[in-house]
């Protein structure tokens, strides 16, 4: 017998590990929406903020940042990349005019919808080997764990399930 056949098995560890699937998991996500919005000269962090701010209405580039976390320097990129498309405006704020109010286009909003299908098929791609009741159930449990993450952060100012930092993952 070899000395590598007596080692434990650490892929049968990290299959284990919610973690480790989630990760990879996501990372093929990540791929999946990149090639489909890719057909609007876009990435995950482009939909990811025109679909904030379609939910928002007029948002703080601030608020924005902090909603999909993502770094502040990053997000100037992102905008500047959606203004030059003529998808998203900022303007300063009435009230505060230190402040930038990011708002939607209507060609933005034209894209969005586009966007928006292209992510529904990578998604329904991404889960395809499940059953739709399936597919149902992980959404929700994953929006369970998110939320969670999120109250926790809140509470304690602590990155977790929900406070990742980079801005390349959002869909």
């Amino acid at each position: 017998m070899t000395r590598h056949a007596t080692r434990p098995r650490a892929s049968g560890h990290l299959h284990s590990l919610p973690s480790w699937l989630l990760g990879r998991l996501a990372a093929r996500g990540r791929a999946e929406m990149g090639r489909a919005l890719a057909a609007e000269g876009l990435r995950p962090p482009h939909h990811a903020v025109l679909a904030a701010v379609a939910e928002d209405g007029p948002v703080a580039q601030a608020d924005l940042g902090r909603r999909l976390a993502i770094d502040p320097k990053d997000l100037v990129g992102i905008l500047n990349h959606l203004e030059d498309r003529g998808l998203a405006l900022r303007t300063p704020d009435p009230r505060d005019r230190r402040k930038n109010a990011v708002t939607l286009t209507r060609a933005g909003a034209k894209v969005l919808r586009r966007c928006t299908a292209l992510a529904e098929e990578a998604n329904a791609a991404l889960l395809a080997p499940l059953a739709p009741a399936e597919q149902a159930t992980l959404t929700e449990l994953l929006a369970r764990l998110y939320a969670a993450g999120r109250a926790a952060d809140e509470r304690g100012g602590q990155e977790g399930a929900g406070g990742e930092r980079a801005g390349d993952d959002r869909a």
